[in-house]
């Protein structure tokens, strides 16, 4: 009798513990599953907030009204596009390729969201903390062009391949310049981690942003940018007047919005890696010592820390996306031979002299 009670015992001891593991598992499941949501979230609606200021700029270049019925001020316009795609019929080609053709407008879209695990929006907000930050940046957003040359070789058609043959061009023109731009800020911070990039412009305040430091890389950044989000001038692998819509020519419904979902993603990590790498991240533009007292004297708690750094991090990114949306309506597209010329001719040995005079700048200082 007492054997079996003592087994019974046991029993319940080891059903206690195998619960307690399994709620372990379920929480740690749900901190992992929280931060990814926020980010998600806040992507979302970074991606609302950017189709609505180029849409009331773009009406005031053009002295137009705007958006103004979905929403005050039109503000829920893209919500509404969104839904209106997301209820209309997907068509598929004929003679197509459907895998490739299903497949593609996935892998553009993953593949720049999941350069948002890399991106510090504060001190500790950020996902994945890692040594290579900026190189896996561009690593992962070289694999969305894959995503569009799928897409025009799975059309059938010759507008669509064309234009997915000049997204993968571009983008192999305009990713050397940026990584070498790239490189070069890495040198300057000795790290490539994006944390401790911001970090080494924080000491200066404003005069400590690698802005000064590398204007020349600054604007070869710039422009690289802008060609790899194919912005105009840059977006001849989607010319209407050339291609009729390129790559997306073939495409309806949800998939269709999929192509300007990754191409605002693509505008929006941009220009949070020009803040991370050239205008000094989440930090205020007066000395991190002032900082440091403010504080220390005001007892502040992280989470008001946090929400400045956030709040820093986006004034900054949102004043930057005003380049790309006025150029768009200012500047006229290139010609595909002007494109592969600049990229080639001009901003690659360009950006390799300013690595080199960076290299040479550190070798000295040592």
């Amino acid at each position: 009798m007492i054997i079996d009670t003592l087994d019974t015992l046991e029993v319940q001891e080891i059903d206690s513990f195998s619960r307690l593991e399994f709620l372990k598992g379920v929480y740690g499941i749900i901190w992992l599953l929280i931060p990814i949501l926020t980010l998600v979230l806040g992507i979302t609606i970074g991606v609302l907030v950017i189709v609505w200021l180029e849409r009331e700029i773009s009406a005031g270049i053009q002295q137009r009204i705007g958006p103004e019925y979905a929403g005050p001020l039109g503000v829920l316009q893209a919500l509404a596009d969104g839904t209106k795609l997301l209820f209309k019929e997907n068509l598929f080609p004929s003679r197509g390729d459907t895998r490739l053709f299903s497949i593609g407008p996935s892998i553009a879209v993953i593949s720049i969201l999941v350069s948002y695990l890399v991106v510090p929006f504060g001190d500790r907000l950020v996902l994945a903390d890692l040594n290579i930050g900026v190189f896996l940046w561009i690593a992962i957003s070289s694999i969305a062009p894959i995503g569009l040359l799928m897409s025009g070789y799975g059309s059938n058609n010759k507008y669509s391949f064309l234009g997915g043959l000049r997204a993968a061009a571009q983008s192999i023109s305009y990713e050397i310049p940026l990584t070498l731009c790239v490189l070069s800020i890495s040198l300057l911070s000795n790290s490539s981690s994006t944390i401790d990039i911001v970090e080494a412009q924080s000491k200066y305040g404003f005069g400590g942003w690698n802005l000064w430091r590398q204007p020349i890389g600054f604007i070869i950044f710039l422009i690289s940018s802008l060609a790899e989000c194919e912005r105009l001038p840059f977006d001849l692998p989607e010319a209407e007047e050339e291609l009729v819509a390129g790559y997306q020519t073939e495409y309806s419904g949800i998939k269709f919005g999929l192509f300007y979902v990754a191409s605002y993603l693509n505008l929006l990590v941009s220009s949070l890696f020009v803040t991370v790498l050239y205008l000094g991240g989440w930090n205020i533009s007066i000395p991190d010592i002032y900082v440091s007292e403010f504080f220390e004297i005001n007892k502040l708690g992280e989470v008001f820390e946090a929400t400045i750094g956030i709040f820093i991090t986006l004034t900054k990114t949102y004043l930057f996306l005003f380049i790309p949306i006025t150029t768009r309506w200012t500047l006229p597209r290139l010609r595909m031979d002007q494109l592969l010329n600049l990229g080639w001719k001009f901003l690659l040995p360009i950006s390799l002299g300013n690595l080199l005079l960076t290299t040479s700048s550190q070798l000295f200082s040592l």
